[in-house]
């Protein structure tokens, strides 16, 4: 009986924390387990064997995210050895759908902590800033599956988009000023109006997308 209750309440406290339901948690709870194989934790290279992530060109940088501290709420830098339970959730809450209950505010703060878990994608030395050539490498990993698409070439895609970024963020440069790198004010500015429900998926974990923000 105490265990049953110990359990129970675990599954409260979840279920407050990450937003999932009890239904959610012990579902993500058996792919947990299949990916840990039964282990308390999971490390990186858990991740190797999952299929739809073999072929992902920024597979390194979606598991990378799963250890991310920043992620984990943590800390502002480093990367974790392995996550628990709970960190998996916690990870897993950020592609979760927005709320229909939500008032505007909610909805605001939900999608502002999607755009950040996106941000600390792109900037690997979170210094708070995703720098030219921290975007040329998700832009070349991104393409790298392209085989009509030189190196070169995608360098000159994310060289413009960046350029494009400093103006968005910027306005008018003077030719003498320099683009610094893309700040996470910047980086709102750029997604604004952007649905960001459509390009967050954790379909790797063969479920649905159902986690959320708070």
């Amino acid at each position: 009986m105490g265990a049953a209750q110990s359990a129970s309440e675990e599954i409260r406290e979840l279920v407050g924390k990450t937003g999932f339901s009890s239904d959610q948690i012990e579902q993500l709870r058996r792919r947990f387990k299949q990916l840990s194989g039964d282990q308390p934790t999971i490390r990186k290279e858990h991740f190797n064997n999952v299929p739809d992530l073999e072929l992902n060109p920024i597979r390194s940088k979606i598991i990378r995210a799963f250890f991310d501290n920043r992620n984990l709420r943590k800390g502002p830098s480093g990367l974790a050895d392995e996550i628990n339970f709970e960190d998996f959730l916690t990870i897993m809450a950020y592609f979760q759908p927005i709320d229909i209950t939500m008032d505007e505010e909610q909805v605001q703060l939900c999608r502002k902590e999607k755009l950040r878990f996106l941000f600390h994608m792109y900037d690997s030395d979170s210094d708070g800033r995703i720098t030219l050539e921290e975007y040329r490498n998700v832009v070349e990993e991104l393409l790298s599956g392209n085989p009509h698409i030189e190196k070169d070439s995608a360098r000159s895609i994310a060289d413009g988009a960046m350029m494009e970024a400093a103006s968005v963020c910027m306005g008018q440069m003077e030719p003498d000023q320099v683009y610094e790198g893309i700040t996470f004010d910047d980086f709102l500015k750029i997604w604004q109006g952007i649905d960001i429900e459509t390009k967050m998926h954790v379909r790797f974990l063969n479920m649905e997308t159902m986690a959320l923000c708070h």
